[in-house]
Order: structure tokens, then sequence, then C-alpha cells
């Protein structure tokens, strides 16, 4: 053999040799220099690896060298220009708290909330004029209930209104004046100001007040380091489909010692159109501001004080019997925190807030006004406050006590002036004054008890219980109400609640967590009060019940996730989770044709008997949500994600009400720092799991596909477009109201936006 031809494979070989793993890092914890194990290692040119238990990590790289980025849970992830070198290299990475008051999340897998989850970064990454719902389309598990397009609730697997603890920052609420909800806690918050959403998927803490099904919180944005000085952004965006617009500034003052932060934003959104061309009556305006003030009063101790002002104007409800005419919202909240304590006390947080809604309905626009005028002023005021001492009487046990309150009121009439009757028109129109919500209110003292305990360096367990006191009255009842309910009187209810989970962190690259918990929840004030109101989904006068006992939810659920790095050319990493629950309700609260009643207001209108909300004891729900996901090419990434939901009401034979069908996302994303796109294809299965008692029916399925990019031209400037609905479908959400009292439409149910394109542009200053 000729030796000369093996010479050049050999020499390539060694060469390979002498060139392979040519780059040597450490990485370590900013402050203390601690090894970070599995800190994830992503060359834009090689493949991806992650640190070994030393903090220890080797790369291929090309000669002329490579961008990398450094990535660890509750760290800054930054970014790196590397070239070949001998010796070892090190890298100190900075810890990232999500600082926000009363967090619920904190960045740490291992101590969070069991089965909690953050969304992505809202703020940088806007690229549309955003509607309340749009926070909330793309997540897993969650769907919509659309009354229009301002009066919008968020469910998670098939939970919602007070089912769902929804709150921002932290705690602070705002209850809806309306019986028909055309003003939740959603419509209170400017889309634009979100910075991120924070949700727990079920009644597995008890440090945030009673919780049945969940916890959402969404989180406005906050000054940091980074922001020392006075800074600000101006938002404007377009949507060609309703003609919307949409406009925020923002203005900010910052320094170590105190932060001031001012916005206001204007929307106005106008009727759009479905997949058929046909004009959905969904308009409204709005004007939100606020004013937020912080002080450190020392470098472990904080106050700050947040007001903001919110008001609705002319929004029409296709879903609802009227429109508003006015929403009127003010919320105040003062929070103080103070951390690094020495001995058995470690920290203290206190909040306090208080919002007042001042909400003004009419049917001017309806076809009824022209027998009935009607017109309905109510108010809902909601106060609460929480006081949180965080305790370390062991060097593994942390205890999180405290107590919290929550304080609900409503009031307000309707007055109807009768205008014709069956007969024709009145000489003279009769005037009448409806109590929407007989001067009613709901208190609720809580107290709690949280601890966690590291059995092993690898195993978190988590166990907490909850006592809340219920006090409840309806102080001016209708005659007809008290009639029904002779034995009227302040009531009181004791709840108990607790959780107990345990999460197994193998390593950085999987986590399995295993949980139960029984979350109980008092009937809110319309399953309490209504009287003779139509605030369903179909044409029912409803009637309340002051006796309701408090619903139970037993929740049992486990899930897992993880990440995989891979090997081959061009992929860098597998991502994975998923999660099955089943829940045993009791008492569950629903509304039920009570046969014994007839209707109040138009008596002989269809249909004749009202509803009367009861306690039911058979009924469960189960489900999953699963994903799947794929980073590849460094910048790329492919996600898909499915979830499904199955609830039975045994005691009528059907589903609970409002249950979602299955759900099946794709997603295909790139991202850069001046660049991203993504595209999203939601496939939606049939609903044939019906509640007929509620009035649902059989929805279709159907396929979306919607498109965003994002540029930034220049230093601060950010340029946004989207193509919504892009094949122009024709569809409704199976959790979508019908049309009620509307001149042009039966009582269908309402379809979402057809194809929408959309602007958006920001600046940062």
């Amino acid at each position: 053999m000729n030796f000369k031809y093996l010479l050049v494979p050999m020499l390539f070989a060694f060469g390979q040799l002498v060139n392979a793993q040519n780059f040597i890092g450490k990485v370590m914890e900013g402050q203390n220099k601690s090894p970070l194990e599995e800190a994830h290692v992503i060359p834009q040119k090689g493949s991806a690896t992650y640190t070994d238990s030393n903090g220890n990590f080797q790369l291929t790289i090309p000669e002329d060298g490579t961008s990398m980025t450094i990535s660890y849970m509750g760290y800054k992830t930054n970014q790196y220009f590397i070239v070949p070198n001998s010796e070892v290299k090190q890298f100190l990475l900075e810890e990232e708290p999500i600082e926000v008051n009363g967090v619920l999340v904190t960045g740490n897998a291992k101590i969070d909330p069991v089965f909690a989850v953050v969304t992505n970064d809202y703020v940088k990454k806007i690229v549309q004029p955003r509607n309340v719902a749009d926070l909330f389309t793309d997540l897993n598990g969650f769907s919509l209930i659309k009354r229009g397009n301002y009066a919008i609730d968020p469910s998670f697997r098939a939970t919602q209104y007070e089912q769902l603890n929804v709150q921002f920052d932290g705690g602070t609420k705002a209850m809806h004046a309306c019986p028909n909800r055309m003003d939740p806690i959603t419509t209170h918050v400017i889309p634009e100001e979100i910075e991120k959403i924070e949700i727990i998927k079920g009644p597995y803490t008890v440090r945030y007040g009673a919780t049945f099904g969940g916890i959402v919180n969404m989180v406005t944005q906050k000054p940091g380091a980074d922001d020392y000085g006075i800074s600000g952004s101006v938002h404007a965006g377009y949507e060609t489909n309703g003609n919307s617009l949409v406009s925020m500034a923002r203005l900010q003052q910052a320094t170590s010692t105190y932060d001031v932060v001012g916005n206001v934003g204007f929307r106005d959104f106008g009727n759009y159109e479905d997949g058929d061309g046909v004009e959905i009556p969904s308009s409204f305006r709005s004007l939100d501001y606020g004013l937020r003030l912080g002080y450190n009063l020392t470098e472990n101790q904080r106050l700050q004080a947040h007001w903001r002002q919110s008001y609705g104007r002319d929004v029409l409800h296709a879903g609802l019997p009227m429109d508003t005419d006015e929403d009127n919202s003010s919320i105040l909240s003062v929070d103080y925190s103070l951390d690094g304590l020495n001995g058995m006390v470690k920290g203290l947080d206190a909040k306090v807030y208080y919002s007042y809604v001042d909400h003004i309905m009419t049917n001017t626009l309806r076809p009824s006004f022209m027998m009935t005028e009607a017109i309905s002023a109510i108010d809902a005021v909601t106060a609460g406050g929480k006081l949180e001492l965080e305790l370390k009487p062991t060097d593994k046990l942390t205890l999180f006590t405290g107590v919290d309150m929550l304080h609900i009121a409503r009031d307000g009439e309707r007055t109807r002036l009768v205008k014709r009757n069956m007969m024709g028109p009145l000489a003279t129109p009769m005037e009448f004054t409806d109590k929407v919500w007989q001067d009613s209110y709901i208190n609720d003292l809580g107290v709690f008890l949280e601890g966690k305990y590291p059995i092993s360096d690898k195993t978190m367990m988590t166990v907490g219980v909850r006592y809340d006191g219920v006090t409840s009255e309806i102080q001016d009842p209708e005659a007809d109400f008290a009639a029904l309910y002779p034995d009227l009187d302040k009531r009181t209810e004791h709840n108990l609640s607790g959780t107990t989970s345990i999460k197994y962190a193998l390593s950085n690259q999987f986590l399995m967590e295993v949980a139960y918990g029984r979350g109980v929840r008092s009937a809110n004030m319309i399953e309490r009060a209504i009287n003779h109101f139509t605030v369903g989904q179909d044409s029912y006068e409803y009637i309340g019940n002051p006796n309701l006992d408090a619903e139970v939810n037993n929740q049992f659920e486990v899930g897992f996730k993880g990440k995989i790095p891979m090997q081959a050319k061009g992929f860098d990493q597998f991502n994975y989770s998923s999660s099955f629950y089943y829940s045993i309700y009791e008492n569950y609260i629903v509304a039920v044709i009570d046969p014994t009643q007839t209707r109040k207001f138009m008596p002989t209108q269809q249909p004749v008997n009202p509803k009367v909300f009861r306690n039911l004891d058979n009924a469960y729900k189960t489900g999953f949500e699963v994903m799947a996901g794929i980073d590849f090419l460094t910048d790329f990434n492919f996600t898909t994600e499915m979830a499904y939901v199955y609830a039975k009401n045994k005691d009528l034979n059907e589903s609970l009400p409002l249950v979602p069908p299955l759900v099946t996302r794709f997603k295909l994303a790139f991202e850069r720092e001046k660049f991203w796109a993504n595209a999203n294809y939601t496939l939606t299965s049939t609903q044939n799991n019906i509640a007929s008692s509620f009035g649902e029916n059989t929805t279709d399925g159907y396929e979306v596909l919607d498109i965003r990019l994002g540029v930034v031209p220049f230093k601060n400037v950010t340029l946004g477009v989207a193509a919504l609905n892009v094949f122009d479908v024709t569809y409704n959400n199976h959790l979508n109201f019908s049309f009620n009292n509307q001149a042009d439409f039966g009582s269908v149910p309402i379809n979402d936006p057809g194809r929408n394109l959309s602007a958006f542009v920001q600046y940062k200053f």
C-alpha cells in the first residue's frame, strides 16, 4: 500500500483532533463565585451543551470565533463573542429575581408554587395593537369568554369568573359592577402595560387569597437598575378590521432611592367584521392613566403607591341586552416590603388596596327601547389587604404566614320607563325601579400558613393550610326576594382549604411535580343576590340563592417538564412538558330551571320559568396540557401544544357549562435581538360535549393562522406588523355569548373577527 494516499486523511483527522474542543469555559454565580451546574451554553456556530457539576463546559468553534449565549434559570441571560483559547475562560452570571410586589413566581423552579408558569415578556415583543384578549389568546389551556370586543373574561381549564383568582401586581383586585360582567378586571388594565402574566394552575398555594381553580397575576412594568435616569416610551398602532387605533405614552424617573412612573393610554376600537364580512356591533373607546411612586427606605425596605383610573365610553356589547354608556374605575394600592432580616423573621410584605367602579348602561340602541326605556346606574367597591411574614425557624424550613382580607360591596338600580305594552302605546308611560344588587356585600377574612421543606437536595415538599371566614348580607332586598327567602339575614361561612405537593428536580433538565389541592369558593354576588335578571348566555331570568354552600375543588395533578440538549448538527435543544389533572367537585354551583317560579319582567315572554342557583354534588373534571418543542439553528424554535378538558355534571347527565374543546397549536418562531417573527396555527376541534341546560349548542371546529413580525430598524425604535386570521375564516369559539337584543341578529353565537392586518410602532427614549 502506498502510504502517501493515507497521509492526507491522516493529516485531516489530526487537524480535526487539534481543533476539537478548542474552547473551555467555566460558568459561575457572580456574587459568591460558586459553579453553576447545567447552565445552557448555545454557540451560534457549533453544538449546544450544558455545564458539568463544576460549572465547566467545552466547545468546538470556528477559528474566527462565534457568538455564544449562556442562560440559567433565575439569572440574567448573557451573550458573548468567543474565539479559540487554550486557557479556561470564566463567565459570571448575575441573579435576576423577578421583583414585583406580592410576586407569585420567583424564577426558581424548585421553590416556585407548584405548576406555576410565566408568560413571555409582552413589553419587548409588542407587534400589534392589543385588546385584553390578546394577552391570553396563545396561552395553552386558556380560552376566552366574549360578549363582544370589550367585556372579555379568561377561562382556564373550564374554570372562570370568581373560580379564577384574577389579580394584578400580586393581589390588587377590581370586581365588576355590572351583573352581566360588562366590566371585568381585564377592562381596567392597559394591555401594553402588562410585562408578563404569572399563572398557578390550580389550588396549589394558600398565600394569595381563596383560590378555587387557579391564580392569574397580571404584572405591570417596574423600573430596574438599567432604567436609572429619565426614560419613557410612546406607542401607536392601527388595525384594519374595525379601523381601530391604540396609543400610549409612558414617562419615568428612576434612581437607586426612588422611582416615579406615569402612563396614559387611549383606545378607539370600531365594529369589526367576521370572515363573511358581517359587521359585529363591538366598538368602544377607553382612556386609562396611572401614576406609581416608589421609595426605597433602605437597601432592603421599599414603599410603593400606585394610582390608576380607567374610563370606558360608548361600549357596544353584542352578546348582552344593554350597552355601556360609561364605565369609570379608580384603583389605589399601597405596598410595603422588608426583606433580608437576620433571625427567624426573614421578611415582611404588606399590601392594601381600594377600587371603585361606577357603571351606567342603557338599551337606547336596542330594539327593546321602543317598548321600554331602561337605564341602570350601579357601583362596586372592592377593598382588601394582606400582611405576610417569611419565617425561617430552621436552616431548611421556610414558612409563610399571614392574614388577608377582601371586601366586595355592590348597589344600584335599574329604572324602566314602559312606553308600550301588548295593546299598543301607553298614553302615560309607567316608570318602575328595580334593585339590581339589593345593597349587598361579601367580606372574606383569611388566615394562612404555608411551609416549604427540602426533603433532599433534589426534592421540595410544600404544605399549606388556609381558613376563610366569609360574611355576607343582602341589606335591601326586593319584596319578592325576601318572600322567597324569609329567613334572610347576615350569614357567616367557615371554609378550610389546603394543599400538599412535592417537586422532584432530577437535574436542571428534568422536573417532576405531584400535587393535591383543596380549593374552596363561596358563592359570588350574582349567585347569591341577583333577582330576576338575565345574566347568562341564554334568555332565562336568573334568581340568586343566599343559602348556597361553598363549592369545593379537590384537584389532583401530576406533571413533568424538561429539556434535552441535542448533538445533531443544527439542533440545539428539545423541550417538553405535560400536566394531567383530575378534579372532584363538591357543592358545585349551577343555575337550574325552577318550574315553581315564574318570569317577573315581561311575564308572557318565553322562557316563562326562571333559573335558580343550586348546589349539585356529582360533578368532576379532568384534562391535560402537553407541549413539545425544539430549538434549532440557534435562532429558530418550533413548538406544538395541546389542551383538553372533559367535565361531567352527573346530576343533570350533561357537561358542565363553558367547557372549551380540544385545542392544538403549532408555533414556528425566529428570534434575534433586532428581528423576530412567528407563525401560530391553531386547530380547534368540534365541541359536542355541551350543557344543554345552560343554553349551549354544538360548536363546529375551525383552523386559524396568525403571523407576526417585529424589527428594530433604528436604536430605540420597534416596528411591528401582524396578519391575524390570515385565511379570513368565519368561526366562533364555543365560549362566545350569542347575540342578545340585537335588531339584525337572531340568537346565534357571536363570530370572532375575520382577517385583520395591523401595524404598530414603539419609540423608547
